[in-house]
């Protein structure tokens, strides 16, 4: 008999209203020939996904009937006749971008038909992905923690890492913006490596935690408009940071480029701005340095990302609230309210 699981599904963008809980059933038809049935275990909310389930622009527009979620981790189930590279047991992670080249870097239109979005993604007991988009799971880690690699992770780590020749190294200096998941997972990858880090925040509940994870110094940003030179000052002789990971685009750019030093990187990560400021692009001239878009990363990044984890014994930093598959969208909530520190994970099993 088809085996019944509990599953979300958005059937429609528009609003997390439009996300339903029900039980589905999983297809007596036999996998694939390169496919993987996996048992999820535990998933992770990023901002795409919350923006994805109001569609308010046509790039965020899902599928009908999608399951959402862009990051997950779980147990392989069963494989397909032709799957050799994983077997049941074994713990994966789906990169979001599926039928791509291991050194692919994606682009928004790619990333627009992964997971959650245009393919069904995590939020489910059993989901099924291309055994060629799996990657082996951290065995350092937790399934809530390992959950959180395949967006925003992954995304810090293309940013410190990702620039060839220019991977942040021991000695350098970092500059983390805020306390969501790619900076807090950028302030955990940039740690491990041995450079020091400096983190804004505008919270001063958060000092302390972004301590305990190894940041050097916080600033408040709000209480500090000029964080950018007040930063800068923490650099060796006011040199500027090597690698700043920006995730406000309109709201933090023009600080970030007084921050920078010369020659540095400036990874545009995120765009959580107001749009009410205008960003000088000149500016990124007079500073002399390196401004790169990032939007996640490819495979080859993503198996690295996990080596190194385990190398470093990199433990990832969750909110202090978790939910069940169940309550789903009190994790939405959450998220929108910003009321959480670095990733909102869903525990499945």
């Amino acid at each position: 008999m088809p085996e019944k699981y509990m599953t979300w599904t958005l059937q429609s963008s528009g609003a997390t209203e439009n996300l339903q809980y029900g039980e589905a059933t999983q297809s007596s038809t036999a996998l694939g020939s390169g496919e993987v049935r996996v048992s999820m275990h535990a998933a992770s909310l990023n901002y795409r996904d919350l923006v994805i389930a109001k569609g308010s622009l046509p790039v965020t527009q899902a599928t009908p009937n999608t399951v959402p979620g862009s990051d997950g981790a779980g147990v392989v189930h069963s494989v397909g006749a032709n799957v050799t590279c994983f077997k049941v047991g074994d713990k994966v992670l789906p990169h979001m971008v599926q039928g791509v080249a291991n050194d692919f870097l994606p682009r928004l239109d790619a990333i627009s038909g992964g997971l959650g979005q245009a393919v069904d993604g995590t939020l489910c007991e059993e989901g099924v992905y291309p055994a060629e988009s799996l990657v082996r799971m951290p065995i350092n880690m937790s399934y809530a923690q390992a959950a959180t690699l395949g967006c925003s992770g992954l995304t810090a780590w293309n940013a410190l890492m990702g620039l060839r020749g220019r991977a942040v190294q021991a000695g350098d200096f970092v500059l983390v913006q805020g306390t969501g998941g790619v900076s807090i997972a950028a302030l955990q990858f940039a740690k491990a490596a041995g450079a020091t880090v400096v983190a804004t925040t505008g919270k001063d509940v958060n000092v302390a935690r972004l301590q305990q994870l190894g940041a050097a110094h916080v600033i408040n940003y709000k209480t500090d408009p000029t964080w950018g030179e007040t930063a800068r000052k923490l650099t060796p002789d006011g040199r500027g940071f090597d690698h700043i990971v920006d995730v406000g685009a309109d709201a933090t750019m023009n600080q970030s480029l007084k921050a920078v030093r010369t020659d540095g990187v400036v990874s545009l990560v995120g765009v959580l701005g107001d749009g009410l400021n205008k960003i000088d692009i000149m500016s990124a001239l007079w500073s002399v340095c390196v401004v790169r878009g990032v939007l996640l990363g490819s495979k080859d990044m993503f198996r690295e990302m996990v080596a190194f984890c385990e190398d470093k014994n990199v433990q990832p930093a969750l909110d202090d609230v978790s939910f069940s598959l169940a309550d789903a969208k009190g994790a939405y909530e959450r998220l929108e309210k910003q009321q959480h520190f670095s990733k909102v994970v869903i525990q499945i099993r």
